[in-house]
């Protein structure tokens, strides 16, 4: 009788722990993209770099879309990189996702030429 409740249960727990997991990877992600734009010469670069860090960070099963708005692109500046995904929670037969974010703000190097 208390079997279908503590199922639910179990299903719950399983399910809340992959929401925080993927939240720490979006961080995790948002970060080396930040780190890894604030390291190029050329805004291009570093939105490339970025694209390219989170996906690395992420794969396949989260696509990342990443943006670089807040970016003070200059000497002295900071590179904003906020990343977001989708999170299938599919596998537990409730069939919904969740939209992951996740931020992260670096400093550009005061003596370093940016272009």
């Amino acid at each position: 009788m208390l079997a279908p409740v503590f199922l639910l249960f179990l299903m719950f727990l399983v399910g809340a722990g992959r929401v925080v997991e993927a939240q720490g990877e979006v961080n995790g992600a948002a970060r080396d993209a930040a780190r890894a734009a604030s390291v190029q010469r050329t805004l291009s670069g570093a939105e490339a770099a970025a694209r390219d860090a989170a996906r690395a960070a992420l794969g396949e099963e989260c696509p990342p879309q990443v943006s670089m708005s807040g970016t003070d692109w200059r000497e002295g500046g900071v590179v904003r990189a906020s990343v977001t995904c989708e999170l299938d929670l599919d596998f537990l037969g409730f069939g919904t996702a969740r939209q992951m974010e996740g931020s992260s703000v670096v400093p550009l190097e005061q003596f370093r030429r940016v272009e």
